[in-house]
């Protein structure tokens, strides 16, 4: 028996057991790449997926997401070459190739793929499913070594998915949020092992956790350092002694870490608990911003994984069965069941008010220069892979940012805190042709972002028809794949399981 203990993103995060039993489903996903044709105006029959070698994007309204102040280019087009833009600008300006494929743009908006900055991707489905939804770069925050094949095949252009990028297993101490799936350290020793282990396996992003230990944490920072491995996720706490921290301070105070290099600080949940104690002062929470402001932190809010545990609780569980859940892995589904059926029969207002104060957080830390980037969460509770990222952006506009700020957080702020601004992000010579295609203007409405029409992702471009194709592929999750990566990836990470 596999006990899984995903954090449901609270102080108090609730554990889940996962019964596996025999009863294994066999789904595989069947990816058909269809020869280019040559060229395909307005009103044709859409084709499938298709790899052609020159791209001519012809008249489109473009947002190149190059300025931080909104620019909307009318009548631009776009050439690309091999997958990567040769050429921005008014058609006149640019020579059409003979051998170039042609997408009219007829009033439609060309922006840069989106970059969804946490997400636990489980198997070959969920890679469809984000690129199903203009998604064409991702972040995962949990690797295994199946990961770590997935990245290569996906540049080799054996699996169709988005660029993945991967930590490796999250380091942790034991403490009440330790779970299986992580690598446990105790200790400085075992901290360096550790991490040297992760690099000689291939990862070169670590993600660390709130129950480290001073000694372990800081023995991760000085062997990543010097291993030039890069760090992100929950800031440490230390040991949670009894009383901590409402009667007394965390064993590790929460401004003690935030200059120490952190690529992202993961959860505004997480950071309202070890930073604020959980208060829901606003008063309090922009004196913090500033704190992280002036340390040049990146805050990765992921405002869908609480709201989503507000939205079950809300709904009787009724939101559990809504349109897109056949997209969640019915392996982490089954490990979720007990969390399905706690939050079902909580209070429809459990946990509104610290909902509330999340969003305004957001806007607290965006006033005060907080560099922001949308990450979700996806792939775990029912957190759907690629829908997900449309919410949260939408969220940070609820709570007052303007839509173009939005899609900042997704693109060249994503970009920039990946190490990838002079490759993604951006529609612009010399840029990875990963961009999506919309019928209407994101900067109007960011509801737009679901009216989506083509994507063009390491060098391969989805009309309507491959956009239905991905989402058709999308539902064919499989238990048991799922099941033997991660038993494997749990041996492999020495973790113990029973």
């Amino acid at each position: 028996m596999l006990l899984f203990r995903f954090p449901l993103l609270e102080p108090n995060f609730i554990y889940i057991q996962g019964r596996l039993n025999n009863i294994c489903q066999r789904l595989f996903v069947v990816f058909t790449v269809l020869g280019p044709s040559a060229c395909f105006q307005a009103g044709d029959e859409p084709t499938g997926p298709q790899s052609p070698e020159v791209l001519y994007f012809k008249d489109f309204r473009v947002i190149p997401m190059t300025s931080t102040s909104p620019v909307v280019l009318d009548e631009t087009s776009v050439l690309v070459r091999k997958g990567m833009i040769v050429a921005v600008g008014p058609s006149a300006s640019i020579e059409l190739p003979k051998d170039a494929m042609v997408i009219e743009g007829n009033g439609r908006t060309l922006m840069p793929g989106l970059i969804d900055m946490h997400v636990h991707v489980w198997d070959e489905a969920e890679l469809s499913a984000y690129l199903a939804n203009g998604v064409t770069t991702v972040r995962n925050a949990a690797g295994m070594p199946f990961h770590l094949e997935f990245q290569k095949k996906i540049v080799s252009g054996a699996l169709v998915g988005p660029r993945l990028v991967t930590t490796g297993p999250i380091l942790n101490s034991p403490g009440p949020n330790a779970q299986v799936n992580h690598q446990m350290v105790e200790g400085a020793e075992q901290a360096r092992e550790a991490v040297r282990m992760q690099h000689e396996q291939g990862y070169r992003r670590l993600k660390i956790y709130s129950n480290l230990t001073r000694e372990s944490y800081e023995a991760i920072l000085e062997e990543a350092s010097s291993l030039n491995m890069t760090i992100m996720g929950h800031t440490p706490e230390g040991v949670r002694e009894p009383g901590i921290p409402h009667t007394k301070p965390f064993n590790i105070s929460f401004l003690e870490v935030i200059d120490d290099g952190f690529v992202t600080i993961e959860h505004m949940e997480s950071i309202v608990w070890h930073g604020l104690a959980d208060a829901l002062d606003d008063a309090k929470v922009r004196v913090l911003a500033k704190s992280i402001a002036n340390a040049g932190v990146v805050v990765d809010p992921t405002l869908l994984s609480h709201r989503n545990l507000t939205e079950v609780a809300r709904s009787n569980g009724e939101f559990l069965n809504r349109k897109g859940v056949e997209t969640l892995n019915p392996f982490i589904s089954e490990t979720e069941q007990e969390s399905f059926q706690f939050w079902s029969s909580q209070p429809a207002d459990k946990h509104q008010d610290l909902d509330h104060f999340y969003s305004r957080a957001v806007k607290i830390f965006h006033e005060e220069g907080v560099t922001l980037v949308a990450g979700t969460d996806a792939g775990i509770f029912t957190n759907l892979p690629g829908r997900s990222l449309v919410r949260e952006l939408g969220f940070y506009v609820d709570a007052g940012l303007t839509p173009y700020e939005a899609l900042e957080t997704s693109t060249l702020n994503a970009a920039s805190a990946l190490g990838m601004k002079d490759q993604v992000g951006q529609v612009k010579q010399g840029f990875v042709a990963d961009f999506i295609v919309l019928e209407g203007n994101p900067v109007e409405d960011i509801q737009h972002l679901q009216d989506l029409s083509g994507v063009i992702a390491n060098g391969r471009w989805f009309d309507e028809r491959g956009i239905q194709g991905l989402r058709a592929d999308a539902a064919n999750t499989s238990y048991e794949r799922t099941r033997e990566r991660v038993l494997s990836g749990l041996s492999a990470q020495g973790s113990e399981f029973q």
